[in-house]
Formats: C-alpha cells, sequence, structure tokens
C-alpha cells in the first residue's frame, strides 16, 4: 500500500519549509528511517527519514520548492510502482473568457449588483482571514509597528503573510514617506517588489573574478532574524571578567573521569550548569516577551549556539534545571554533534527560553551577541586564557575569561542584569568540588 511522505512541521511556529535536496530518487529502493530528503526552514537544516520502507514511486516537489506543512511530497510504494513526478497532474488551468467590448458604464450599471457586491465582500473577508493566518512572530512585527496585517498582500501560501512581506512593508511605507509621487507612481506600476535583503543593496558591485552565491535558506532567514531582533529589542550588554583558576583545577582532575562515562568536560559545561542555576535566581532573564505581556517561565530550557559550515544552528536543552555538571555535559556534545550532521529532531530546536552562545572557541575575548527572539538575554562566552591579574596585591598567572550578557532593556533592568552576571561569577570562582 503506498505511504505518502510528507512535509514535517520544524518547530511551533513553522508553517513551511524548503526541499534543499532529494537524497533519494524515484525509482529508488529506501528502508524505514533511512534519510529520503534534507530540508531547510529557519529554525533548522534537517535530513528527513522515510515513513516506510519500499521504493520511491513518487516526488511532487522539487529541490528548491518551498510548501508547506503536512503536504505530501512523496510517495513510497512497492516495487514496480513507480510513477513520473507529475508536473503537469495538475488540470491547465481553462482558458480565459474572451469578455466583450463593455460599452460606455453609467454611473447607474457601474454599480455591481447586491449579489455581487456580497459575493465580492464575502471573497474579500475570505482573503483577510487567510491573511491573518499569518506566524506569531509576523503578528508580533504587525503590532509592534501598528500594521494592519489585512492590508499587506501575502505570499505565501493561500495569501499567508510571510515575514518577508511584513518587513518589506514597513520598509515600503518608510520609503514612501521620502521619495515624490513621481517615485511612488513607478512603485505602483513596477513589478513584485522582492523584500530587500543586505545583498541586494550591494548586487552588481563584484569586481571581475569575484565570486556571486545566492544566500542559503538558512542563511536568510538567520538574516531576517537579526534584523528582526535588532529593531525589536533594546539591546544592552553587560560584560564580566571571570577567574576560572577553581573550575580549571576541577577540570583537570575529573575530564578523565567524564570521558569514561561518555561526557566531556569543557568550560562551557561549568558556565551552563552555573548560568542555569543563576536563571533560577533571577527568573526575570529567563522570560520572553509577547507584545505587551512578559513570559515567566517555568521550565529553563537553553539554547546552545552551534556553529555549522553553512550557518548557526541553536539546539535546546530542555529543563536543563533537572540535570547535574555530568548529564549537561552529555547532552551539550550529543546536540552538538547531531546539530554537525543535521540529525536534530523538531523538538529539539524550539521552545527555548535563553541561550548560551560561544565565540571564545575561536579565539574572541568577548562578544556582543543579538538576543534570541522572543527571549530577553543571551550570554555570549569569551576565550579562557592566561593572563597577569591582581591577586592580594600581587601579580600573579590566572586563566581568565570574559562574559557577557546582552540583554533586552524594556524588560530587564542594568542592576537586574548584574545581578544574574554576579551570581554566575561567584559560582564559577568558587565552585564546590563536591557537585562535580
Amino acid at each position: 500500500m503506498p505511504t505518502d511522505v510528507v512535509m514535517p512541521q520544524m518547530g511551533e511556529s513553522i508553517a513551511e519549509g524548503t526541499i534543499v535536496r532529494w537524497i533519494k530518487k524515484v525509482g529508488d529502493a529506501v528502508d524505514r528511517d533511512e534519510p529520503l530528503f534534507e530540508i531547510s526552514t529557519d529554525k533548522v537544516d534537517a535530513e528527513i527519514p522515510s515513513p516506510a520502507a519500499g521504493v520511491v514511486s513518487e516526488i511532487r516537489a522539487k529541490e528548491g520548492d518551498t510548501v508547506p506543512v503536512n503536504s505530501v511530497v512523496a510517495v513510497i510504494g512497492a516495487a514496480g510502482e513507480v510513477k513520473v513526478a507529475p508536473a503537469a497532474s495538475k488540470a491547465p488551468a481553462p482558458p480565459a473568457p474572451t469578455a466583450a467590448p463593455a460599452p460606455a458604464a453609467s454611473p447607474v450599471a457601474a454599480s455591481p449588483a447586491p449579489a455581487t457586491r456580497s459575493a465580492a465582500h464575502h471573497a474579500e473577508s475570505g482573503a483577510d482571514a487567510l491573511r491573518e493566518r499569518s506566524s506569531p512572530l509576523v503578528r508580533k512585527i504587525a503590532k509592534e509597528h501598528n500594521v494592519d496585517i489585512s492590508r499587506i498582500q501575502g505570499s505565501g501560501i493561500a495569501g499567508r503573510v510571510t515575514k518577508d512581506d511584513i518587513l518589506g512593508f514597513i520598509g515600503q511605507e518608510g520609503r514612501e514617506g521620502q521619495v515624490g509621487q513621481v517615485g511612488k507612481s513607478q512603485a505602483q506600476t513596477a513589478a513584485p517588489r522582492v523584500v530587500p535583503m543586505p545583498s541586494d543593496r550591494v548586487r552588481g558591485t563584484g569586481a571581475p573574478g569575484d565570486e556571486i552565491v545566492k544566500m542559503s535558506v538558512m542563511r536568510r532567514k538567520i538574516a531576517e532574524h537579526m534584523i528582526v531582533s535588532r529593531r525589536t529589542s533594546a539591546h544592552v550588554h553587560s560584560v564580566f571578567e571571570v577567574n576560572f583558576s577553581r573550575v580549571a583545577q576541577i577540570r583537570e582532575a575529573k575530564k578523565a573521569e567524564f570521558e569514561r562515562a561518555g561526557a566531556k568536560l569543557t568550560y562551557l559545561s561549568f558556565i551552563l550548569k552555573a548560568a542555569v542555576d543563576a536563571l533560577r535566581a533571577v527568573p526575570i532573564v529567563n522570560a520572553s516577551v509577547d507584545g505587551d505581556t512578559v513570559i515567566y517561565h517555568k521550565d529553563v530550557n537553553v539554547g546552545i549556539a552551534v556553529a555549522l559550515d553553512w550557518g548557526l544552528i541553536v539546539p535546546v536543552i530542555k529543563q536543563a534545571d533537572e540535570r547535574n555538571l555530568i548529564g549537561l555535559s552529555r547532552a551539550l556534545s550529543d546536540l552538538a554533534g547531531r546539530a554537525r550532521t543535521k540529525q536534530l529532531k523538531p523538538e529539539e530546536v524550539s521552545g527555548g527560553t535563553f541561550t548560551i552562545t560561544n565565540p571564545g572557541v575561536f579565539g574572541a575575548l568577548f562578544g556582543m551577541p543579538i538576543i534570541n527572539q522572543p527571549q530577553v538575554a543571551i550570554l555570549g562566552v569569551g576565550n579562557v586564557e592566561k593572563r597577569p591579574v591582581v591577586v592580594d596585591d600581587a601579580i600573579a598567572i590566572r586563566p581568565m575569561g570574559y562574559l557577557t550578557l546582552g540583554y533586552d532593556h524594556r524588560i530587564i533592568d542594568g542592576a537586574v542584569a548584574d545581578e544574574f552576571m554576579s551570581h554566575l561569577k561567584r559560582a564559577l570562582e568558587n565552585w564546590d568540588p563536591a557537585t562535580v
């Protein structure tokens, strides 16, 4: 019996996904749970396994197509059930009827009949309803910019308003106040507008020999999210210097034991555990914003930014406050490894309440990270290196590192941010070996 393969929902607010490549082709045999195709969304790149064993009998979406979740993209059948991908299976649209030249309309004739007006009103209401069915992020942006979503012509499925649509609409509104009537009329008669991305502004400026590559889906979505976050949150950063001497001693003594237990004990392991405890002590940092309300989360779900060759992904350690140091170390290694091999599950890249990013792994002293919306704070970890410091009025060499908290000043005041960072610093500098 044929089995439909559907586009999975890769996160709570995800409505569509882009097929990056087909790993299997029509006629190929496939086992259950064997990778079938690869998708990209604004949260994750992932390989999607086959729901059944058999032969790929039909592929309904091409590489590069963006399709809504739960739509059928392929069919798995028994051997010998191969079909040609039905590119032309859709019934051709009937030719538009040739309309007779309309006579000059009088004011009375120009008014539509009541039934026509009713149908038109019904159609408009339906279209507005489709546009209103947008993602929470789109509605959030609309609310913050006082934009009526029904005014926007959606380019998504069934007229759904996407982030591209609303960001472009907001940008166009701002430009209309700066251009004259000629510019406005030209914009009205131009072809459908492409939402400007940073690369669009420098298109065509490459020198001979330069390589011009289109942004990947993930790279484009990251760019959109960063712009939205900068527009949304009042970003402020606090930087604390931390003495990692105590942590370094414990790590050196315990890392072999952790490796035997299948975990890698790193500085990030200690920082993650200390941050989780600090989030419990200062719960406002573990909050998120929804319009004009603040949500104080019961669970501590920490996202860890993982750098990939093709972008950045943030898998989430759920209920991190219920794990000890070895449990967090195992989770770090597991999620980072599966992120790099595109083996993450949808639920592992959603639901975060706080994020940690580690630019120090590449040698940066510290960074000024951008908040991962709708969260209100993000912790940046700098490189831990030996530096001369003053200890008891004497100069000593100690492993030192900078930690940066980026926070949303709409919700978190400087005193609260510094309270959180002070709690984190004390925990790392006075770590109790008995808790390892």
